[in-house]
């Protein structure tokens, strides 16, 4: 029997899962929340030592029974963007900060005027942001300059625990593409931008490939997570290329749109033939887990949090069935919601605005308007904003013919027709579980040689639903909706401002 280890460093839970790799299926899985420390309402912290217990308590749990003894490697997914920093000894000399840190708006600015905006996201591929790696870097070498001049190196937190592990020190390619501070190109840190930002370059780890062996479980640490020692350890990668891993999304062709709180529009890609990666500064080109490959990433704020936030206006909040009630309503009402748009920027707005004052409202409403025409308004927002990010993504040439529905408002009927219907695409299911975990596992199996390859991992494990197929009469339809959709933004951008301005 042989197992793979998958562990998921998310931002409020460490999951492990356990995979069999003869039955190809997933044998256990356990999670264990850890805190976010917030000392002021800008920052938000996390701890070595919480990542630590949790995914100690969580690997013991899926193998308990002395499953650990046949446990052929251990890999990673990780939430993006954060910093953790470490002295030569590998004490952490500060909580983590994580990307929901909102400290460093006026170091946002700062670093998109080193170069000019469109100059820096061709170097990184994405325009710095507050919580990512590069803001908060600077910030430190502004605030707390001490820090920085004791640290050894700079780790997200994926890494900062497979260190633990370890004690080696190093960042796979996809993490080091979300600090915001790393050319994607080559492939390697973005020196001209961590020297006009006067950062030590010393502080910047070594970079593997998501499928490299990054070193092996230590004696100590091994006797912590019940397993024997010297297990390999590979390097793994961030959460949105590792969900792509378990959603099978390995080569260009096919994408994902992911609907949790926030939605994320993925599409994998290769770059041309001796060029420099085509990258947009209205959202996020990173490199891939997959080897030689990049992905396109645009991201909506609040894709389920804007039907989270109509549940509890309208006294759902304790209601169990509530996303189920709201998705019939929804369903009950046409197209279009007789003349009700919604725009979906509850929490400001990444794709494509960038614009962290931008807000949300319905425009159109009227006294005909029911619980079911707010709801289906908020699903069709939703889709016009996420389809921004994929016809952006296709002037980069990260085109795709079908996308696989993930999160929990890919478990919607209605709104997955609504979606497919808006892009004009097929929107498929996916037969996996907890992806990221899953994508995690696949990739320590590449590293250990159990695979060959992630196309073969995939291909023997990852398995497809149902095809929710676009109406060509209702894309007809929603072609003219959506072009009003795009004029509302620029035509309120200066009264979101104005308003959010005045309730600060």
């Amino acid at each position: 029997m042989t197992y793979l280890l998958g562990i998921d460093i998310g931002t409020s839970s460490a999951k492990a899962l356990l995979f069999d790799v003869e039955r190809a299926e997933i044998r256990a899985v356990a999670g264990r929340e850890y805190p976010i420390y917030r000392p002021t309402p800008d920052q938000a912290l996390q701890k070595l030592d919480d990542w630590w217990a949790a995914t100690v308590e969580v690997t013991r749990q899926v193998t308990a029974g002395g499953l650990g003894e046949a446990v052929a490697s251990i890999s990673f997914s990780g939430q993006m963007h954060g910093t953790s920093l470490f002295s030569a000894d590998g004490r952490e000399l500060h909580p983590a900060i994580i990307w929901a840190d909102q400290r460093t708006g006026q170091e946002v600015t700062e670093l998109s005027g080193l170069l000019g905006a469109e100059a820096y996201a061709a170097i990184a591929g994405t325009l710095p942001a507050a919580g990512f790696q590069a803001a908060t870097l600077l910030w430190l070498h502004k605030h707390q300059p001490e820090l920085l001049e004791q640290a050894a190196f700079v780790l997200p937190p994926k890494d900062a625990v497979r260190c633990r592990m370890t004690g080696e020190a190093a960042v796979d390619v996809s993490d080091a593409a979300g600090t915001g501070i790393f050319d994607v190109s080559g492939r390697d840190w973005a020196r001209t931008i961590i020297q006009k930002a006067g950062l030590p370059e010393r502080i910047f780890p070594a970079v593997k490939a998501s499928t490299a062996v990054a070193g092996y479980l230590l004696r100590g640490a091994a006797e912590e997570m019940g397993l024997r020692p010297g297990i390999p350890v590979v390097a793994g990668c961030a959460d949105q290329p590792a969900q792509a891993v378990g959603n099978g999304l390995i080569r260009p062709g096919r994408g994902s749109v992911t609907l949790g709180s926030g939605g994320q529009v993925f599409i994998p890609f290769e770059r041309p033939l001796g060029g420099r990666v085509p990258t947009d500064a209205r959202l996020h080109v990173f490199n891939h887990a997959v080897p030689d490959q990049y992905f396109v990433l645009g991201a909506t704020l609040s894709a389920g949090l804007s039907l989270r936030w109509l549940r509890g206006i309208v006294g759902l909040e304790g209601d169990p069935e509530a996303y189920a009630r709201l998705s019939a309503e929804a369903a009950a009402i046409p197209p279009g919601a007789e003349g009700l748009l919604f725009l979906p920027h509850l929490a400001g707005e990444r794709t494509p605005h960038m614009d962290s004052l931008a807000r949300g409202t319905f425009v159109g409403l009227s006294a005909h308007h029911t619980r079911g025409h707010l709801a289906r308004a908020i699903m069709e927002g939703v889709a016009f904003s996420l389809r921004q990010a994929v016809e952006i993504s296709r002037g980069l040439g990260a085109a795709a013919d079908t996308m696989i529905a993930a999160g929990g408002g890919g478990e919607s009927d209605i709104w997955r027709g609504i979606q497919a219907d808006v892009y004009g695409l097929p929107l498929q299911r996916t037969l996996s579980t907890e992806q990221a975990s899953l994508g995690a596992a696949l990739i320590g199996g590449v590293g250990a040689g159990v695979y060959r390859s992630l196309s073969e991992a995939c291909e023997r494990v990852v398995r497809y639903g149902a095809i929710t197929e676009p109406d060509a009469a209702r894309h007809a339809f929603y072609e003219d909706v959506y072009a009003q959709y795009l004029e509302l933004y620029p035509r309120l951008r200066e009264d979101f401002h104005r308003l959010a301005r005045r309730s600060l």
